[in-house]
């Protein structure tokens, strides 16, 4: 039988692991609301290399993330894990002593090399049995989340109490702190092996590159971040220069955050229950379009703004959470997690651009320019993500099958297709994994779990 809970220790691992994943984030976030304003006062400064140090942590993140995971396959995931923690450490203690914008940028370049999400995937994965395994993942994606809107409204306030410096020195302490959390709470996996539903695969990546519903989805979230990070290059300088103390941004940004995520939940279950996913995300990205637009021509007063980043939060939540769902649904059943690589790596791609676009287009052009640039950025997107097919309503499903020859394998994925509810099975017989994608709703549960092994 298919065990319906996590067990305890399963339940202990992932909390902690998302943990970790949390507060590496957060110290990587908490900066974005008050790091344009600090910069100006640094040597070497230009408008440019203010949005490249914002942006930085990005290219070094996408170079190296799938290249870490690989290497926790051979090294094993504890040790890279340290080093890639140790690394974001070292970074954000150069940030912290640095008095030149280049100190900064060299600083925030070191933090994105510490790229473990690949790892941490990987060694939930190996800490967590296949039928658990996506709620495993979604609590790493919550902390993801919950980083980012406590990072909106904790990094203004710490910005007043001891300044960016102290937040790059708090950002440290998180990342030996996320050491000491890996080591003394996560448990050793009994063995260790690539898991195609959570981390990258080399030979899949030409599939994954060649498939036109899931480049939509990565030129989407690196647009996303794109926008994100080229905006925050000049958000915190408009609210200054309209008059609303920097001292007082957080007031703004905590009923901003809180109401944005409030409404964009109905949304996100209509998406998943209504089967409306495709209109909802081209109604989210014309809503972002429409808060950039709104920024770059009616920006000027705090009303107005508080109004457009109302819309433009609500929009960029609902989006967050829909894309790595629709990638879920579109990405074949055994390549899932080199196509989560990929859109990963898409997102802080779009981070290190936004922020150095962003940059050069304020140095140039003006602050209000940026949001122009946001607002055509998304149009594009708009047009891209309207030729995306609707989603197939699928469930990712790991059956425990045991190894066996490929022939045998071949054989069993016939038989598990016969199966009413499987659309798509591939069984992997040197893994001993049975990769499906299921129709939760008419999945015929007792003829699927004949073929699971029992739990050892």
């Amino acid at each position: 039988m298919i065990s319906i809970s996590m067990t305890a220790k399963e339940r202990h691992a992932a909390a902690a692991l998302a943990g970790i994943f949390g507060v590496r984030m957060l110290g990587m976030f908490m900066i974005l609301p008050v790091f344009a304003l600090y910069a100006e006062h640094l040597a070497d400064v230009t408008p440019l290399l203010i949005g490249v140090a914002i942006g930085i942590y990005g290219l070094t993140q996408a170079l190296l993330q799938i290249p870490f995971g690989m290497a926790s396959d051979r090294l094993g995931r504890k040790p890279v894990i340290v080093a890639g923690l140790l690394l974001f450490a070292a970074g954000s203690v150069v940030a912290a002593l640095a008095d030149s914008i280049h100190g900064v940028i060299i600083g925030r370049a070191l933090q994105g090399a510490g790229a473990v999400a690949a790892a941490v995937m990987a060694l939930v994965a190996d800490l967590t049995r296949e039928e658990h395994r996506t709620k495993a993942m979604a609590f790493i994606g919550m902390s993801i989340g919950l980083s980012f809107v406590v990072a909106m409204v904790l990094g203004p306030v710490l910005n007043q109490w001891f300044g960016v410096p102290g937040i790059f020195w708090l950002t440290a302490v998180l990342a030996l702190g996320g050491i000491a959390l890996l080591l003394l709470a996560v448990p050793n996996p009994p063995h260790t092996q690539r898991h195609r539903d959570a981390e990258p695969v080399a030979g899949q990546f030409g599939r994954i590159l060649c498939d036109g519903q899931l480049l939509r989805l990565d030129f989407g979230i690196l647009t996303l971040h794109m926008v994100l990070t080229a905006s925050f290059v000049v958000v915190p300088l408009v609210l200054r220069d309209i008059g609303f103390a920097p001292a007082r941004h957080w007031l703004l940004y905590l009923p901003v955050m809180v109401l944005a995520i409030t409404l964009a939940i109905p949304f996100i279950i209509v998406a998943e229950k209504k089967h409306k996913l495709k209109q909802v995300l081209l109604g989210a990205i014309a809503a972002l379009a429409l808060a950039m637009l709104g920024m770059g021509v009616l920006g000027e007063s705090l009303g107005a703004m508080a109004l457009w980043l109302l819309l433009f939060f609500t929009a960029f939540n609902l989006l967050e959470a829909t894309l790595p769902s629709l990638v879920s649904k579109f990405a074949p059943a055994d390549a899932r997690g080199t196509a989560m690589g990929v859109y990963s790596s898409s997102q802080f791609i779009g981070a290190f651009i936004g922020g150095t676009v962003g940059g050069g287009l304020h140095g140039l052009y003006g602050l209000y320019s940026v949001f122009l640039f946001a607002a055509a950025a998304l149009g594009l997107w708009w047009l891209a993500a309207l030729g995306m097919r609707q989603p197939r309503y699928l469930a990712s499903h790991l059956l425990k099958v045991g190894t066996m020859a490929p022939s045998q394998a071949a054989m069993l994925s016939g038989e598990l297709m016969a199966v009413r509810g499987v659309a798509e099975a591939v069984v992997n017989g040197e893994e001993g994994v049975a990769y499906l994608k299921v129709d939760s709703q008419q999945l015929d549960r007792t003829a699927l779990e004949r073929y699971s092994l029992p739990e050892s």
